[in-house]
């Protein structure tokens, strides 16, 4: 029996790969409210490949996160399901960092986009994100530590990046084979 790649059965689920142009462009801003409808079915094309995605792979001990571009479209908006089991999805729509914590951890990070790798990924602790609500008010919250993690890290996919443009210098991503934290959430000091 032929062993399917975790990236081929990430592409099998509609998830964009690694290469496609679509996932180094900026995503382009809604006009809310005016895009008001044209947002909500991003949002429901959202909710409904992580569906699919949440029955392929357990993303039980980080949570999970996916860009509009992972699935082909080319507009500011990305949802984030916690770790926690009772948690809301976390929606966001035009994301922006408004401030990052100094201080830094680094840990491992997969991308659906290319998840035959983990990649060591240097992030703040806590960052301030402003997002816009579909009547076109500006909303403002602060995550921590992995949820911060998860947030950055799709805010990076609408701004173009990918988490290996941040790592560190002569830092290189390893097969997921030798990856020992699956199912696991990451690890930080009290």
């Amino acid at each position: 029996m032929i062993e399917v790649r975790p990236s081929q059965r990430m592409r099998d689920l509609g998830v964009v790969q690694r290469g496609a142009g679509i996932l180094a462009e900026p995503a382009g801003a809604f006009q809310l409210p005016a895009d008001e409808d044209a947002a909500e079915r991003v949002v429901v094309q959202l909710a409904d490949a992580m569906d699919r995605i949440a029955r392929a792979h357990d993303f039980s001990g980080k949570g999970m996160g996916l860009a509009a571009p992972q699935i082909g479209i080319t507009r500011a908006a990305a949802a984030v399901r916690p770790a926690a089991p009772d948690a809301e999805p976390i929606i966001l729509l035009n994301p922006r960092i408004t401030a990052a914590s100094e201080q830094m951890d680094e840990q491992y990070e997969g991308c659906l986009s290319f998840f035959d790798v983990r990649g060591l990924v240097p992030r703040p602790l806590r960052i301030t994100v402003e997002t816009t609500a579909l009547d076109g008010s500006t909303v403002t919250a602060v995550y921590e530590r992995g949820l911060a993690r998860l947030i950055h890290h799709e805010i990076d996919h609408l701004d173009g990046l990918l988490y290996t443009a941040r790592m560190r210098a002569g830092v290189e991503p390893i097969p997921v084979e030798e990856y020992r934290q699956t199912g696991r959430a990451w690890a930080y000091e009290k």
